[in-house]
C-alpha cells in the first residue's frame, strides 16, 4: 500500500485532533458552555437548584472528554490498521492508546496556557477512559467482522477484493 492509500486513513484522525484542540480553547470554557447547557437543563427541569445545575453541567463536560477521545481512539485504531488483513489488533490498540495518552497530556498542557481554562490530570483520566473504551469497541468490532468474513482486503492495485 502506497503512502497516499495509507494517508487517507489519517485524515479523519487529523480532523479529530484539530476539533479537540479547538474545544480546548476559550470558546469552550465553562462560562461559554454554560450559556448553552444551562438553559437546556432549565428547559427540561425548570426548578433545578443551582448546585444540581452545576453538577449536571460538570458531568456533561466530563462526558464530552470521554466522547471526543472515544472518537479519536476509534479513528486511531482504523488508521493504524490501514486496511491490513493481519491479526495485529493488540499492536493497533496499544499504539492508539499511546497516541491518545500523549494527545490528552498535550491537550491539558495547552489548556494550562489558556487563561479561561484549567489543566487537570483528572481530565487526562477521562480522556484515557474514552480511549480505552474505543479500543475495546474497536477490537470487538474487528473480531466480529473478521469472524463474519466482512473484513475487506485491499489489494496492491488499489482495488478492493474479497476477504
Amino acid at each position: 500500500m502506497n503512502f497516499m492509500q495509507k494517508f487517507k486513513y489519517w485524515i479523519p484522525v487529523i480532523m479529530a485532533m484539530i476539533c479537540i484542540y479547538w474545544m480546548s480553547t476559550d470558546a469552550f470554557a465553562l462560562p461559554k458552555t454554560s450559556r448553552i447547557i444551562e438553559p437546556l437543563i432549565r428547559f427540561f427541569s425548570p426548578h433545578i437548584s443551582r448546585n444540581d445545575m452545576l453538577m449536571i453541567h460538570g458531568v456533561i463536560r466530563k462526558l464530552a472528554h470521554v466522547t471526543e477521545y472515544f472518537i479519536l481512539g476509534i479513528l486511531l485504531f482504523r488508521a493504524f490498521r490501514a486496511g491490513s488483513q493481519e491479526r495485529r489488533w493488540w499492536t493497533w490498540g496499544l499504539s492508539s492508546l499511546a497516541v491518545v495518552a500523549l494527545y490528552a497530556a498535550g491537550d491539558e498542557m495547552h489548556q494550562y496556557y489558556v487563561s479561561t481554562r484549567t489543566a487537570s490530570l483528572v481530565d487526562v483520566g477521562y480522556d484515557m477512559l474514552g480511549g480505552v473504551l474505543a479500543q475495546c469497541v474497536s477490537i470487538v468490532w474487528y473480531g466480529q467482522c473478521r469472524a463474519e468474513g466482512n473484513i475487506v482486503k485491499i489489494t496492491g492495485t488499489g482495488e478492493e477484493g474479497a476477504p
